[in-house]
């Protein structure tokens, strides 16, 4: 599987996430990115032994888009420090169904995850085992029955965005989880588009985009896709 890097250095390593791949290893049994890539690390500059490859973030498995890994233990934990922090910058691009009420807005709910099914829903606040969710998001393409909004997200809940945008009547197209179906073999329009961020070892800021792939529904919206 080829995989695109779209930034490395002694510490980083910056990649487009496929879609339809875990980020590491889970019962299916699948080929994992985390697996990948170590593989790839230790093809491509010789090492010996185990390679060392740090996760600090993830993506659902449908999802695609920007993620990185530290290549190093300092780096791993000065990003997870950043995340924590929240100075560490992400912003996901989604195609829904409908449009939301507001051109811009932001959006609060309280999310409870079922492990057994893997399941988020939206619950009350009084409910204890309840996790707070917020992000914000802007739209920034319409058709007559699409919307592509850009989000910011302010807590990193499971399924956050899906379940978000399924609540307020605009669910992403392609969910099977949590929209209305869709068409056969699409994948879902969710993508991580750009991350920010302070090198854990240099004093420069990282900026990475990843451009829309060149297929339905993207293309709706041809200004925001490469050719």
């Amino acid at each position: 599987m080829k995989i695109p890097i779209l930034y490395e250095d002694n510490h980083l390593l910056i990649v487009d996430k496929p879609i339809n791949i875990p980020v590491q290893e889970d019962r299916s049994g699948d080929d994992d990115l985390l697996s990948l890539l170590k593989k790839d690390i230790k093809i491509r500059y010789k090492k010996p032994g185990n390679v060392y490859l740090g996760l600090v973030h993830r993506l659902d498995r449908p999802v695609s888009g920007v993620m990185v890994f530290a290549k190093t233990s300092k780096a791993a934990s000065r990003l997870s420090d950043m995340i924590r922090r929240q100075v560490f910058y992400r912003t996901y691009i989604a195609a829904v169904k409908g449009k939301p009420r507001n051109i811009s807005g932001s959006l609060e709910h309280y999310l409870f995850k079922n492990h057994r099914n893997n399941k988020v829903a939206v619950v009350s606040p009084s409910n204890k085992k309840a996790k707070k969710a917020l992000l914000e998001y802007e739209i920034i393409g319409e058709t007559e029955s699409f919307s592509l909004l850009k989000i910011q997200l302010q807590t990193g809940r499971p399924h956050q965005i899906r379940v978000q945008l399924a609540a307020i009547g605009c669910p992403i197209i392609g969910d099977h989880k949590y929209g209305e179906g869709n068409r056969i073999g699409q994948s879902i329009a969710l993508r991580a588009a750009t991350l920010e961020f302070k090198h854990p070892t240099k004093d420069e800021t990282i900026k990475i985009e990843s451009q829309l792939p060149n297929q339905y529904p993207w293309t709706l919206w041809k200004k925001h896709h490469t050719n």
